[in-house]
């Protein structure tokens, strides 16, 4: 089967042909690093990351870019209000963000460029579209003149009157357009800027990630992914520069775009309050279990997280877990990377379509739980661990996950504070306290193993 991806650009589902199949190209757009990353943040990596393996399982070499922006007005207030230096917020919150979907079983890419290690190169760009035409300078900064280029608003498919609300900005005295976007704009005395040919300034947001691009990928790419929300202007913008400054090269030749996550039906907002941060998820479930609940939706659907989105998959994981359990005394026929499901690669392979993939996936774990020869169960075993490597579920220990589960969330949460106690106590060898919160743990049934990857615990009797 071939794979089918859902162009956002041709709003159809089409064939994938890479432009070189010995090189396949990816980008996705990342963080903006000011901040702890929310549950919709964590969407687009871990379904993208999905579309990495899939791609990977059939092409030998695939270049993923995600960068990190780490310049913006955002990170300069959240600088300013902290007193320090921009690169003391981003590299926090890039390490926060590395963490977080590491968590989430989302492998690092290929290549992860920074905005501000660029600025030249966007510099560079700039230029190259004053000279032909398609930007102008003004009152220190540097515009992007849609009218320009025709073709804008293609992706995104909106009227002029949309474009303009879209652009949330006030429309300032020295555009030539309402619509016509900022390339370069001036830095004051406390803002971080750079010197350019228009004076002291910085970067305007659209134009980093085609800088980056052509840079890492090169000037045609097969694959550009991102959230729903970066259609207009972000990925409009992108097109215009990237198309105009090539003279009509194509700029990405599928886009796909991932649904946005609401919360209990409500547009998940700072001003209702109802923002889920993957930090405050982590500790209600292992990163497994939000994973799991994340490809439960199809990726380009939106999806509601509910008060029972974690239970749910909570739920499913147990048992998943519960079905490798039974089999552990068997040998899978090939413990290795055994050859994925057909059901489960033509699933993925259709527009990544989790939904279907997992379903199949229990289809194993149904029948894994009904066999009886053993020969049977360790086919079934090593597809279901197939399926479940390439999903990024059923990674942990089913003993380590099973015995965790006896315990309701409050016990576990209170079980794992009191480990973290005692690690703490061993490092500055309080050995005393450290032996007293074991003796603690063992009353209450609970046996730890120290090891090289850590301290594990388990129910006992």
């Amino acid at each position: 089967m071939t794979i089918r991806l859902y162009n956002s650009l041709t709003q159809r589902k089409e064939a994938f042909e890479p432009l070189d199949p010995d090189r396949v190209t990816m980008y996705v757009c990342g963080p903006t690093v000011y901040n702890h990353p929310h549950i919709g943040n964590a969407r687009p990596p871990v379904m993208f990351d999905l579309l990495y393996k899939v791609l990977k399982r059939r092409y030998p070499n695939v270049v993923y870019a995600r960068n990190i922006t780490d310049l913006d007005d955002k990170i300069n207030n959240a600088a300013k209000e902290a007193g320090v230096p921009i690169g003391t917020i981003t590299d926090k919150f890039t390490r926060i963000y590395h963490h977080d979907m590491a968590a989430l079983g989302v492998e690092p890419p290929t290549i992860e460029p920074r905005a501000t290690q660029h600025i030249s190169e966007m510099i560079a760009m700039i230029e190259a579209l004053i000279k032909k035409g398609h930007a102008y300078a003004a009152d220190g900064h540097v515009l992007f003149h849609v009218p320009s280029f025709p073709e804008y608003g293609r992706l995104s498919r909106r009227d002029r009157k949309e474009m303009i609300a879209g652009a949330r900005v006030e429309i300032a005295p020295y555009k030539k357009d309402p619509v016509d976007f900022v390339l370069w704009k001036p830095s004051s005395d406390d803002q971080p800027g750079w010197d350019s040919p228009w004076g002291r300034g910085r970067p305007g947001w659209h134009t980093e990630c085609s800088t980056m691009i052509e840079k890492h990928l090169g000037r045609t790419i097969d694959i550009h992914a991102g959230g729903n929300d970066l259609k207009f202007p972000h990925h409009e913008n992108e097109i215009a520069q990237a198309t105009c400054v090539h003279e009509g090269e194509t700029f990405a030749r599928y886009w796909l775009h991932n649904g946005l996550i609401n919360v209990n039906r409500e547009k998940m907002s700072k001003s209702i309050g109802n923002v889920l941060l993957v930090r405050e998820l982590l500790k209600q479930a292992p990163g497994e279990a939000v994973r799991m609940a994340l490809i439960s939706g199809h990726y380009r659907k939106p999806l509601d997280w509910t008060d029972d989105t974690l239970p749910a998959a909570m739920r499913e994981l147990d048992r998943l877990y519960s079905a490798l359990r039974e089999v552990e005394d068997i040998e899978a026929e090939d413990p290795g990377d055994g050859e994925l499901p057909a059901a489960v690669a033509d699933a993925l392979e259709d527009d990544l379509n989790t939904p279907v993939a997992k379903a199949k996936t229990f289809e194993i774990v149904r029948a894994l739980n009904s066999a009886t020869d053993r020969a049977e169960k360790a086919r079934l075993k090593r597809e279901l661990q197939a399926a479940c490597r390439l999903l990024g579920i059923g990674q942990s220990d089913p003993d380590v996950w099973l015995e965790r589960r006896d315990f309701d969330g409050a016990d576990a949460e209170m079980i794992n504070r009191l480990v973290a106690a005692r690690n703490e106590a061993r490092r500055d060898k309080d050995f005393a306290t450290a032996d007293r919160i074991r003796a603690q743990l063992t009353e209450r049934g609970v046996v730890l193993e120290d090891g090289p990857e850590g301290t594990k615990w388990r129910k006992v009797g």
